[in-house]
């Protein structure tokens, strides 16, 4: 059996430091893989006119169910392979939940723009954080409780206004859900930084939905403002 202490330098480096290394290489690379899938997914999802045939109740509904479901499944087989294969599943499943959005900002003169726009500023957004998170000396990790709480809050205010229709709380829950997922990526990157997460697929499931709620929120507000149809 292949001794760890035999691959690691004499002086200044740690065990406990390799693994957090390994697992935070290993994350970025599969959170890089997933985004082809979730590119795949809301292209098929617009080929097909998906976003248009669910009513966004009924779209909620499966929104819901399937999200949860797949992150159950992704948590119960995080140790395996198949982890892997129900991860880019999920992200694949999340690009078509997307389309509806994609959908809605691509019938604006400028979408294309408003979506390029979107993904550089999440890209900046996430840049920043995991900078932050692998440089400072100071411990995020303790809002996570409260990040949680935040995000509850967020999921049930959106649900609310399916009926409410209150163009207000669009705009303040999504401004309030790029902060709170902002803060998520701080704290998320800093967990698997730090050791506090070493299995890299639940790391890249939660990185993942950082930027994937920084990214649609973003796009929405990007859309509200800056969408233009002349």
């Amino acid at each position: 059996m292949t001794d760890l202490r035999q691959t690691l330098p004499q002086e200044g480096y740690a065990p406990g430091q390799v693994v957090r290394n390994r697992v935070l290489r290993n994350t970025y690379w599969l959170l890089a893989a997933s985004l082809i899938p979730t590119v795949l997914g809301a292209a098929l999802a617009l080929q097909l006119n998906l976003n248009t045939m669910l009513a966004p109740g009924i779209s909620t509904i499966v929104f819901l169910v399937g999200a949860f479901g797949l992150m159950f499944a992704i948590e119960k087989n995080k140790n395996s392979s198949l982890g892997v294969g129900l991860l880019l599943l999920f992200t694949f499943f999340m690009g078509m939940m997307l389309s509806r959005l994609i959908g809605h900002v691509l019938d604006f003169r400028n979408g294309t723009q408003l979506i390029m726009l979107a993904f550089g500023g999440t890209a900046a957004i996430f840049g920043a954080m995991a900078t932050i998170a692998t440089t400072s000396k100071r411990d995020f990790t303790g809002m996570q409780k409260t990040l949680f709480i935040g995000a509850i809050v967020l999921l049930l205010a959106a649900v609310a206004n399916i009926f409410l229709q209150i163009p207000a709380l669009v705009l303040t829950i999504s401004i309030l859900a790029i902060i709170i997922f902002s803060a998520f990526m701080l704290v998320d990157v800093q967990r698997v930084v730090n050791g506090g997460e070493t299995n890299y697929i639940s790391a890249t499931l939660a990185i993942y939905l950082d930027i994937y709620n920084v990214f649609a929120n973003l796009l929405a507000l990007l859309g509200i403002f800056g969408g233009s149809r002349e």
